[in-house]
């Protein structure tokens, strides 16, 4: 099994930390700025893999069945990037979205290139779309259009605080 790698934050003491009961509330209040406005979203798109959980989460809150993901790579270590965002298979069915009112969601926009990219290939291929973000940083070249909170620490996510689990001897 291929793993990714870890970014452990432990040494940084500059950072902010979502525990699982916040990360809950924040999907529940997220949900409701947007069903608050005038967008109303037919499919959730989840930049995988930061933004699984969450996208699943407002796709429950909001109750939109229609859910997918679209893979991209552009982390591999704490405030470490590659020089570009790249997407990865499986690819995102690009045909079934034409005409299609979207919801992308990732956990946080920090640099906004990932939300960058995603959003002008869905566009780029008949979608209309719309972003929502747990966090927002100031640095993002996306202000996206549904954001919980804005800071510009790191930010521990209760899904990645801990390495992966490995097999037990």
């Amino acid at each position: 099994m291929g793993q990714a790698y870890h970014a452990d934050s432990t040494d940084l003491t500059d950072k902010e930390i979502l525990t699982w009961d916040t990360f809950g509330q924040s999907a529940r209040d997220l949900a409701q700025i947007i069903a608050d406005s005038d967008y109303d979203p037919e499919i959730v798109i989840a930049i995988a893999r930061g933004g699984l959980l969450p996208a699943g989460a407002l796709a429950y809150a909001l109750g939109l069945k229609l859910s997918d993901a679209i893979n991209v790579e552009f982390y591999t270590d704490v405030e470490e990037t590659l020089p570009d965002p790249i997407l990865l298979a499986p690819m995102l069915d690009i045909d079934a979205i034409k005409g299609k009112k979207l919801l992308v969601v990732d956990d946080v926009a920090d640099s906004g290139r990932t939300l960058a990219l995603v959003l002008e290939l869905l566009k780029k291929n008949g979608a209309e779309a719309q972003s929502a973000v747990i966090y927002a940083k100031s640095a993002s070249i996306v202000d996206p259009d549904f954001v919980w909170k804005r800071t510009d620490q790191w930010i521990v996510f209760p899904w990645s605080a801990e390495p992966p689990v490995e097999p037990s001897k």
